[in-house]
């Protein structure tokens, strides 16, 4: 039986969306390990603005289910002044009957982002990313050091997820190193998955 991992992101231009692929990749080149790609929808403090209730393109929006039937979790979001931005903590602000069953408890999970400048706050949005995973009772994991571009990286990456850094481009460039870490951590959350069977599945 396949280990499914949940590779959820929002991105507005495009480059944490890369992330979430590069990720991908990572999860699906560990064996009987799929990856389950969604976003979430854009929020707006317009009370009438909503959404299409499906994307005009890329992947489908996250429900609650997929939350519940992934075996392991990677997320992602842009850093927006050191913290994810609105429509992920919107996203999860809406799990508390996961968190009141324990549905995500002892899953492995992991969380990437991108900044515009380097000093953006990379870390500090992926350290407060964890906050409510472990609230649900997940296991956090980074990347460690025995990932020799953890410590080589001239962009984004490090111990506590994945991160690209923009340099203010509107196109998304990830590069090599970037790319070699996203991978990484999808790989090291899809294996952990496997090694702790279905019981947590």
């Amino acid at each position: 039986m396949n280990a499914e991992i949940l590779v959820l992101y929002y991105s507005r231009d495009g480059a944490t969306a890369e992330l979430a692929r590069q990720v991908c990749l990572g999860v699906e080149s560990v064996e009987k390990c799929t990856a389950r790609l969604r976003t979430v929808p854009a929020v707006s403090a317009e009370c009438e603005a909503s959404e299409p209730v499906v994307p005009e393109d890329g992947p489908p929006y996250a429900t609650h289910q997929d939350l519940t039937d992934c075996a392991g979790l990677v997320m992602g979001s842009p850093t927006r002044f050191g913290n994810m931005a609105a429509p992920l903590k919107y996203f999860l602000d809406g799990s508390g009957s996961l968190w009141l069953s324990g549905g995500l408890a002892g899953k492995p999970a992991a969380v990437f982002t991108s900044t515009q400048s380097l000093h953006g706050g990379q870390e500090s949005t992926l350290l407060t990313m964890m906050i409510p995973l472990l609230h649900h009772g997940m296991l956090i994991l980074g990347l460690p050091y025995t990932e020799p571009l953890v410590s080589d990286t001239s962009s984004g990456g490090g111990p506590y997820g994945a991160s690209h850094w923009a340099r203010g481009q509107k196109q998304p460039l990830i590069r090599d190193e970037e790319k070699k870490l996203a991978i990484a951590l999808g790989k090291r959350v899809a294996t952990v998955a496997c090694k702790l069977g279905p019981a947590n599945s």
